[in-house]
């Protein structure tokens, strides 16, 4: 299997252009963000990704919850997703509402990455 990874300073660049004018730039701590990115490779390391909706799923998840940015770390966590799957070959046309529902589920611990990845996989499928 053959997947396209998220780099740091693609994940940096995709918060940058979401940021609306006057939000707060920047990392929240230095380190975070590379912490964050580092579940997703964890995830790798031990077979937990199975495919590219595992694997949008799971940066999602650590961006969302990993508050690796000042601001905007919700909406980078789906632009990540997106740009993930773009990457990978497959296309979802988002419901904004759904889609900001899920992210949001997902950055308050609601549904984990497995639960992501299939709510992917349906969205897909329609």
């Amino acid at each position: 299997m053959s997947l396209v990874l998220l780099p740091p300073d693609l994940v940096e660049a995709i918060h940058d252009s979401v940021l609306n004018q006057g939000e707060l730039q920047g990392r929240a701590r230095d380190e975070w963000l590379e912490g964050a990115l580092a579940r997703v490779d964890h995830r790798l390391a031990y077979g937990m990704i199975e495919d590219a909706f595992d694997l949008a799923a799971a940066y999602a998840v650590a961006i969302a919850t990993g508050h690796c940015f000042n601001d905007g770390n919700k909406r980078t966590a789906h632009q990540c997703m997106d740009v993930c799957l773009d990457l990978n070959g497959i296309e979802i046309a988002w419901d904004t509402v759904d889609v900001g529902d899920t992210i949001i589920a997902a950055a308050q611990g609601q549904i984990d990455a497995q639960d992501l990845a299939d709510w992917l996989r349906v969205r897909a499928g329609d």
